[in-house]
């Protein structure tokens, strides 16, 4: 049985966070195992309350499990607090599961805030070295970095420099820059690796990044190399994205079950 754990925030509407991760678990046909970070109420149209689950318990439920399971990999996606990140730091530490992909969570789909300031400096000295993978969008990474990135160049500079900064390996989602590509880049053992793309026009993008960052976990449980797992992993988010249900009256998810393993 493969397995996978995610450390993320609930998304009550099934879209993405824990919710999400654990529907894109199970289409790889991967256990699903899930420590809740906090508690959203959201929809397709945006976040309107967030509840931080206390960061020792957060901690004490990845303790729970890696306890008593095995976890053939983990992945962590909202982490809102500092001291939520310290924690599961301090616990992925002591008790290291194989493989770890980090979704820097910073910005909902709909632009609301996940990630508070104070607590990008600890995400990236506590959480990135042991991370297997780190999963940023091009927002994201230029926070990360403090860097414009409007150019495939830039993106090959800040990814070297995420790796500088910890991070083993760093896969830098390029669907924020403008054409009819889609360009990924994947940085890791030294050398720079493109995923390219037609793009799909689609306004439903509701946790695409979550699913992304979930299916490559699952991908390096069943024993795929890093290169493998990317590209099926984003096999999955594009056949979800172009199957894509409208069920609410915003920003609608992928569709995780046609998206298949």
């Amino acid at each position: 049985m493969f397995t996978a754990l995610t450390i993320a925030g609930s998304d009550p509407s099934g879209g993405a966070g824990v919710q999400g991760d654990l529907k894109t678990f199970h289409a790889h046909g991967v256990y699903g195992m899930a420590a809740v970070t906090a508690l959203t109420a959201q929809n397709t149209r945006g976040v309107s309350g967030v509840f931080d689950v206390p960061a020792p318990f957060v901690a004490r439920q990845i303790e729970a499990v890696l306890s008593d399971l095995p976890v053939g990999a983990a992945k962590t996606g909202m982490l809102s607090l500092a001291d939520t990140i310290d924690a599961v730091a301090g616990v992925l530490r002591r008790q290291r599961v194989p493989f770890l992909v980090v979704d820097p969570v910073m910005v909902a789909t709909s632009g609301d805030t996940l990630l508070r300031d104070d607590a990008v400096a600890v995400l990236v000295e506590r959480l990135f070295p042991l991370a297997t993978l780190v999963t940023p969008n091009l927002p994201e990474a230029e926070r990360l970095t403090d860097t414009k990135i409007a150019t495939p160049a830039e993106m090959r500079r800040a990814a070297t420099r995420l790796r500088e900064r910890g991070a083993r390996a760093v896969l830098l989602k390029g669907g924020h820059l403008p054409g009819d590509q889609v360009i990924d880049l994947l940085y890791a053992d030294g050398a720079f690796h493109e995923f390219s793309d037609r793009r799909i026009r689609t306004e439903h993008t509701h946790g695409t990044g979550c699913a992304l960052s979930a299916a490559i976990a699952a991908q390096l449980a069943r024993g795929a190399d890093l290169m493998e797992a990317v590209g099926r992993a984003r096999a999955f988010v594009r056949r979800g994205l172009e199957r894509a249900v409208v069920l609410g009256r915003g920003r609608n998810p992928i569709n995780h079950l046609a998206a298949g393993g």
